[in-house]
C-alpha cells in the first residue's frame, strides 16, 4: 500500500515541478537584481555553445561572438532555470526512490539473515540431540551386553553383526 502512494507522490512532485518551473521563470524575468545576474549567466552560456557548435562544425572558432540582445539573454536564462529546476526535482526523486529501494532491499536482507540464523540455531540443535540419542544408544547397548540382554531386547552390537557376516562369506 504505502509503495504505491510513494511512487504516485514521487510523480506528483516531478508534475507539479513543471508549473513551479513556469512561476519561477517568470518571476526571474521581473526581479532586477537576478536580472542581471542571470543576463550574464545567459551571455556565459551562449559563448559556451556557440563555441562548441562552431567546433563541431568545423567552423572557425577564433571568430568573435556577438551577445545576445538583454531580452533574448533573459529568456534564454529564465528557460535554462526553469530546465534546471525540473531536472532538480527528477533528480532528486529518483534519489529518494533509490534510497527507499536500498533500505527496503537491506530490510529484506536483514530478514532473510535472521532466518538463516534460526535455520543454523536449529540445526545445531538438532545436530547435539542427534549425538545425545547415540550416546544413549550406545550406554544402552554396552548396559545389555553387560546383562547379557542383548538376545532378549533384540540389541545387536554392531560390530559383531559385521564380524557374523563377513565369517558367512
Amino acid at each position: 500500500m504505502v509503495l504505491p502512494l510513494l511512487k504516485l507522490g514521487t510523480l506528483a512532485v516531478k508534475t507539479l515541478s513543471k508549473p513551479i518551473a513556469s512561476r519561477l521563470k517568470v518571476q526571474a524575468g521581473r526581479h532586477p537584481k537576478f536580472r542581471n545576474f542571470i543576463v550574464g549567466i545567459a551571455q556565459g552560456n551562449h559563448r559556451i555553445t556557440t563555441q562548441m557548435q562552431r567546433r563541431i562544425y568545423g567552423h572557425a572558432t577564433d571568430v568573435e561572438i556577438r551577445p545576445l540582445n538583454e531580452e533574448k539573454a533573459v529568456q534564454a536564462a529564465v528557460d535554462l532555470l526553469g530546465e534546471v529546476f525540473v531536472f532538480s526535482v527528477a533528480v532528486a526523486a529518483l534519489i529518494f526512490e533509490v534510497q527507499r529501494s536500498a533500505r527496503s532491499e537491506a530490510k529484506k536482507e536483514e530478514l532473510r539473515r535472521q532466518e538463516m540464523e534460526v535455520l543454523r540455531q536449529r540445526d545445531d540443535e538438532l545436530a547435539r540431540e542427534v549425538e545425545l540419542l547415540k550416546s544413549k544408544l550406545q550406554e544402552l547397548d554396552q548396559l545389555a551386553q553387560k546383562r547379557g540382554l542383548s538376545g532378549v531386547f533384540g540389541f545387536r552390537h554392531a560390530h559383531g553383526e559385521e564380524s557374523k557376516s563377513a565369517a558367512a562369506n
